[in-house]
């Protein structure tokens, strides 16, 4: 099972009205592309008649025009965006997933991941469940059809299901008349819904995916919360809500999501330039420029400038058709897209003092190149900031980061990764402060688990997983960075 770990977007679209559901949801997932580069699909409800089609590659790719018109018209359409891990890379466990049983057909996209997995996953197989993929989205597919057995609907299948599963997901869910939208009572992964002036229904990891369809946002779904919409409109239910601490990922703030989201009332864009000015009070430096890595870098190196006086000014040039390097599978692959990413403006940062901001630090590799490319260009001094704190433990809610072995920050101190990246100074923000980034909370309704090791729920004893290629040295650490 070594692609039990992802971070993925989810998308799905309920509407009496308008039957073009497929172009909605293809418009939904290319917003979402940024959660997801390495397979993609669709499911289209046309009156109980589920019409599928997913396979690895971008959105633009897959969903050729040809394709999204085979997909057909209909009421609803559920879609995915993945990326997925070294050993997973294959069309199997693209999502969503379509599932036929005696009371129906289903579809479920799934966003998060659980913590009892592997308990679940080896209960049902030993009851006789044939397992085609190593995602831990077909158990909760499973779970919910046993559920769906016994109950007299699909809503309190799902509900029953939110009993058992544990750790992080946020859900659609679609029936041949319903889709039904979840997430976990920690609320660890975003999802929200909205509103379209023909009347559709919306349901989306991020708000930027509402805007690109003309869905104007209406809620976040709460956390323990089960929304359905049918065609007596949306109800909600709340039996798991309240059950448990808010801990949404913080890390949706420092990189995941699109700084044009807004996610549980907080603006992503902001929450940067917040954790860069954070980042200026706690390790200011004497310097002639502020530049950002793109893209998650350059709010926070807004941030940092605003707050210390240094100008900010563009200091790379990514090149856009080149997917992030934290989501491509397989080491090889990062260190090859690196090299042909980013290009420094020299006229930017010769003869400078330079602050460059990113937005996390775990392998190195790359921040070493990034350093060098400056270096190359004729930057005099190289002062790096990162806006969230060194890595020092596994995330087991989806972050692909599995491992203390590959965390540079667990084998050396800073003034060491300094010198193995070869920047003049490095300065992390502290746990305390970037729990304080989203509308400047005060600590309140987030997990940091990867930063402080406090975990919200039981850390699972069995992931009976292994996502890397090759070995790494203990100066390498998760991220490519």
């Amino acid at each position: 099972m070594s692609g039990l770990r992802e971070e993925c977007g989810v998308f799905g679209v309920f509407s009496p009205n308008n039957q073009d559901v497929a172009r909605d949801a293809y418009y939904g997932l290319y917003a979402l592309q940024h959660r997801g580069q390495e397979s993609c699909g669709i499911v289209v409800n046309d009156d109980g008649l589920f019409n599928s089609y997913k396979d690895v590659g971008l959105v633009n790719d897959v969903f050729t025009p040809d394709r999204l018109e085979a997909l057909g018209t209909g009421n609803m359409a559920v879609g995915h965006v993945r990326y997925g891990t070294t050993g997973a890379t294959q069309r199997n466990n693209a999502q969503p997933i379509v599932v036929n049983h005696i009371k129906g057909r289903m579809a479920l996209a799934h966003n998060g991941n659980l913590v009892n997995s592997y308990e679940l996953r080896s209960a049902l197989e030993m009851k006789g469940s044939i397992f085609h993929t190593t995602s831990d989205t077909e158990v909760i597919s499973y779970i919910i059809t046993e559920e769906r057995l016994k109950e007299p609907t699909i809503e309190d299948a799902v509900n029953k299901t939110l009993g058992r599963i544990k750790g992080a997901y946020s859900l659609v869910v679609m029936s041949p008349s319903k889709m039904i939208a979840a997430r976990d009572e920690h609320g660890f992964r975003p999802l929200c819904y909205g509103k379209k002036e023909d009347g559709s229904f919306v349901v989306a990891s991020e708000t930027c995916a509402l805007d690109a369809v003309g869905a104007s946002f209406l809620a976040d779904i709460k956390p323990g919360e089960i929304i359905v919409f049918d065609k007596d409109g949306i109800r909600s239910i709340t039996d798991h809500c309240g059950k448990a601490d808010r801990k949404l990922c913080v890390f949706e703030y420092v990189y995941f999501a699109r700084p044009d989201s807004v996610i549980d009332g907080s603006s992503v864009h902001e929450a940067r330039k917040r954790a860069g000015a954070y980042l200026a009070l706690e390790h200011p430096v004497q310097a002639d420029v502020v530049i950002g890595v793109p893209d998650s870098g350059l709010d926070a190196a807004i941030g940092y400038s605003k707050q210390s006086g240094i100008p900010y000014e563009i200091g790379f040039i990514k090149n856009k058709y080149i997917g992030r390097t934290f989501i491509s599978p397989g080491q090889k692959s990062r260190s090859d897209k690196v090299r042909i990413k980013l290009n420094p403006i020299i006229s930017t940062v010769k003869d400078k003092r330079v602050v460059l901001i990113d937005d996390s630090i775990v392998r190195g590799t790359t921040s070493a190149r990034i350093v060098g490319l400056l270096r190359d260009a004729g930057a005099k001094e190289i002062h790096m900031r990162v806006s969230a704190p060194p890595f020092m433990n596994p995330c087991y809610y989806g972050t692909d980061i599995d491992s203390r072995d590959n965390l540079i920050a667990c084998h050396h101190s800073i003034d060491e990764i300094a010198k193995i990246i070869g920047a003049d100074s490095l300065g992390y923000l502290s746990v305390e402060d970037v729990k304080k980034i989203a509308c400047g909370v005060n600590g309140k309704g987030y997990c940091t688990a990867c930063f402080d090791g406090l975990y919200p729920t039981e850390i699972p004893t069995n992931t009976n997983k292994s996502r890397f290629e090759e070995k790494i040295s203990s100066k390498a650490s998760r991220k490519d960075k």
